[in-house]
């Protein structure tokens, strides 16, 4: 009787075991239960991890230059397209931690400046500083740009122009190019108007320097908004924001973690250099030191003219001036200076700035800006911004140094800032993923034991019922 009961009570026990393993399965209980421990964790508050990336980003960030060397400045004058020649990477190791933190509103906000200081790395780059680049003058072409709709300026500036010998195009240092160097033209307009800096370099002012006020919300309120930009130099982010779809997560600069990802969310990446937010959207899986994860980038949409997507017509300067797909006008918030943005060597842009200027050689794997997030806890194990800067070159009938150059969108230098996580924080990730995948899996696990426990329930049933042999059954055949 006992060994009956202690059969069918196994059989009840592999039955409930596999019922519950399958409604946990249904009802994602331990999937929801993992959301909800990510929600817990991802929230800018002193004492998390997440707070500690985000203050400190542990893994090395660089920032690699490469530019873009003017070999026949004499024919473009005369109306040939530029042929360049692409040197670099000059690479700098990046600091960014987050100072001078202020929580607010009831810790939903912390405000935040990023101080990046850029290190030069001998043993990472192509050669030294003092290398020499010849491309165009942004300060002159600037100045020219500035006042050639004013006739008496324009020939002041002009003479000086001659008599100092200042052409369209420069020669200069890798190291003044990025910083700073004092330019003749922009020191000759200063004598006039003080508030003119004389000096220029396209990262001037940026090394051990901030680029504004920063407000991000903690995600206390909403997980899916950590570390979201609410607010920079005082202006709200959500007017630059090119899309309304919802489940908004920002790749802020320099927060290492993410609120947890899925293959149809759209990714929100301030950055400063766009005076905008850029968005990512899923491309592929991937896989980095190891650890899965997804791949998202930007579409063609981001730089796309304003036919293609309507967002980008403020970026259209004057109002109506369209340069094409592939290429934002950033005049206006450079201090007017004509400044074009674009992905390197015009990726994913028009064709006719590929071909008007000989040497660029637009690659996917090369060029494409991409972030690669683990979708289980939302770690960025992988990111690179790709940029390039452009200047709108043209003729000036008031400048003679102009020539007879064509318009053209001319190359000056693009950069890749890239970030991989380290191994230590590998280590520590392998743990959690480790962890997690076991609490996901728990509904399969029920649902095995069950399965198990079933059969092991139906050996003994029919064990239990096989008729035993009786004494004479048990008789040989043959007595000796």
């Amino acid at each position: 009787m006992f060994k009956s009961c202690f059969i069918y009570m196994c059989g009840l026990f592999s039955f409930l075991i596999l019922i519950l393993g399958i409604a946990l399965t249904l009802s994602s209980v331990f999937p929801k239960l993992v959301d909800s421990v990510a929600e817990k964790e991802i929230v800018l508050k002193n004492g998390t991890d997440a707070f500690d990336a985000w203050a400190d980003p542990p893994a090395p960030i660089y920032m690699q230059f490469y530019f873009f060397n003017l070999t026949n400045p004499l024919e473009v004058l005369d109306g040939d397209r530029p042929a360049v020649l692409e040197i670099g990477p000059y690479t700098y190791r990046e600091y960014r931690p987050m100072e001078e933190v202020t929580f607010q509103d009831n810790d939903t906000k912390v405000a935040a400046v990023n101080t990046k200081t850029y290190i030069f790395q001998p043993n990472m780059s192509r050669g030294p500083e003092s290398d020499l680049i010849r491309t165009v003058s942004i300060p002159a072409m600037t100045v020219m740009e500035r006042f050639k709709d004013d006739a008496l300026f324009a020939n002041v500036i002009s003479s000086y122009m001659k008599e100092k010998q200042i052409g369209l195009f420069t020669t200069r240092t890798v190291g003044e190019l990025l910083w700073k160097y004092e330019d003749p033209l922009l020191k000759f307009l200063n004598t006039f108007k003080p508030d003119i800096d004389p000096n220029f370099g396209l990262f001037y002012k940026s090394n051990a320097s901030n680029d504004g006020d920063y407000v991000f919300l903690t995600g206390q309120q909403d997980y899916k908004d950590f570390a979201r930009v609410d607010t920079w130099n005082n202006q709200s982010t959500l007017n630059w924001w090119t899309s309304d779809e919802c489940n908004m997560i920002n790749g802020t600069n320099g927060a290492s973690f993410h609120p947890v990802v899925n293959k149809d969310e759209i990714l929100y990446m301030f950055s400063s250099d766009l005076c905008r937010s850029m968005y990512a959207v899923f491309e592929k899986d991937v896989t980095v030191k190891r650890i899965p994860g997804y791949r998202f980038t930007p579409p063609s949409q981001v730089f796309a003219n304003s036919s293609v997507n309507p967002s980008n017509t403020g970026f259209c300067v004057p109002a109506g001036n369209c340069l094409g797909s592939g290429v934002l006008n950033v005049a206006p918030c450079k201090q007017g200076a004509p400044i074009i943005m674009s992905s390197p060597h015009f990726y994913q842009g028009d064709e006719k700035f590929v071909q008007a200027v000989f040497g660029m050689r637009p690659k996917k794997e090369y060029h494409q800006t991409f972030i690669d997030i683990n979708p289980l806890t939302g770690v960025v194990l992988q990111a690179a911004k790709r940029l390039q800067v452009n200047v709108f070159v043209e003729k000036m009938d008031r400048f003679s140094q102009t020539g007879n150059v064509n318009s053209v969108i001319f190359p000056v230098l693009h950069l890749n800032e890239s970030v991989v996580i380290d191994d230590s924080s590998v280590a520590k990730l392998n743990g959690v993923l480790m962890e997690e995948n076991v609490l996901i899996n728990i509904p399969f696990i029920l649902m095995g034991i069950g399965i198990l426990l079933g059969g092991v329930f139906m050996l003994l049933v029919c064990r239990h019922k096989m008729p035993e042999s009786t004494p004479a059954e048990r008789q040989p055949l043959l007595a000796s």
